[in-house]
C-alpha cells in the first residue's frame, strides 16, 4: 500500500480543486428545489465546471470496474439512497433530502465533497439526520493531525453516530485523494483508537460519513451504482476534502456558502 505525500507544490494544487469543489456545491444550492430534476442539477453543475471553472467533473464516465461508466457528472442521493445516485428526469419534491456529491480535476488535481440540501421544508426527523452527519463529519476531522491514527477518525464517527441512535454504512468510507480520484488510505467511518495507518504531514483525504436512521445493512440497485438502505430509512451524507498539517488538519472544500463548522469545532 502506497500513500502519496504532497509536496508544497501538490498542496497547492488540491487546494485549488478543493475551493473550486466547493463552488460548484455552493453555485448549485439556489437550484435545489421542489420541481427542479437531478438532471437539471448535473447539467448546471457540469456547464459550470467546464465552462466558468475550466476544468473537469471526475465522476462522467468514472469507471473503475472496467464495465460500467458511470453517466454523470455529479451523484445525487435521495432520501434512502446512501450515494452513488445517478441523476434523472424525476423532479425532486417538497420534503426530500438530497445529497449532491462533486468532484472537480483541475490541473490533474482531484477536489471531493458533498453536502445535503433539504427540499422546501423536510420532516424534524431528516433534520436531525442531516444535522447529525454534519456533526459526525467534524468530530471525525477534528481526529486529524500528524502522529493520530485512522482508527481515531473511525471511532469518533462511529462513537457520535451511534450514541444518537443512528447507524454507520460499513462498505463505503473515505480515501485518499489527489492526483487520482481514489488513492490509499482507505478511510473508515467505525473503528478502534489507535488503530489502521499513522496520519503524516502532506497526507490528503477524504472523510464522509454516511449515516442512516435505520439499519446500517444497504443494497445496490440494477443499475451498477445506486446504493439504497435496505430497511428504506432515510440516509445522510456530507464529505470534505482534509490535508493533514504539521499540526492539524486544514479543509481544503470549505466555501462561504458551506455550513459553518459546528459550535464544539471552534470552542
Amino acid at each position: 500500500m502506497t500513500i502519496t505525500i504532497k509536496d508544497e507544490a501538490g498542496i497547492s494544487g488540491m487546494r485549488i480543486a478543493g475551493q473550486l469543489t466547493a463552488q460548484v456545491l455552493d453555485y448549485l444550492a439556489p437550484f435545489v428545489k421542489p420541481g427542479v430534476t437531478t438532471n437539471e442539477l448535473d447539467q448546471l453543475a457540469e456547464d459550470y465546471t467546464t465552462k466558468v471553472l475550466h476544468a473537469i467533473s471526475a465522476p462522467l464516465n468514472y469507471d473503475p470496474s472496467g464495465r460500467n461508466p458511470y453517466p454523470k457528472s455529479i451523484c445525487t442521493s435521495i432520501n434512502h439512497q446512501v450515494c452513488h445516485g445517478i441523476p434523472n428526469d424525476k423532479p425532486l419534491k417538497k420534503g426530500d433530502i438530497l445529497n449532491v456529491d462533486v468532484t472537480v480535476i483541475k490541473d490533474g488535481w482531484h477536489g471531493d465533497s458533498s453536502r445535503m440540501y433539504i427540499v422546501g421544508e423536510s420532516s424534524i426527523a431528516a433534520k436531525r439526520l442531516c444535522a447529525l452527519t454534519y456533526e459526525a463529519l467534524w468530530h471525525g476531522i477534528l481526529q486529524v493531525k500528524p502522529g493520530a491514527h485512522l482508527g481515531d477518525i473511525g471511532h469518533a464517527i462511529q462513537k457520535f453516530a451511534e450514541g444518537h441512535g443512528l447507524s454507520v454504512v460499513r462498505e463505503f468510507c473515505g480515501h485518499g485523494i489527489g492526483q487520482k480520484f481514489h488513492e490509499e488510505p482507505q478511510v473508515l467511518h467505525y473503528g478502534k483508537p489507535g488503530t489502521l495507518d499513522e496520519l503524516k504531514a502532506g497526507m490528503t483525504l477524504t472523510i464522509e460519513p454516511m449515516l442512516n436512521a435505520g439499519r446500517k445493512e444497504i443494497k445496490e440497485l440494477g443499475d451498477g451504482w445506486t446504493i439504497v438502505t435496505k430497511d428504506h430509512s432515510l440516509s445522510a451524507q456530507w464529505e470534505h476534502t482534509i490535508l493533514v498539517t504539521p499540526t492539524g488538519y486544514e479543509v481544503l472544500t470549505l466555501s462561504q456558502g458551506c455550513p459553518k463548522p459546528p459550535a464544539f469545532v471552534t470552542a
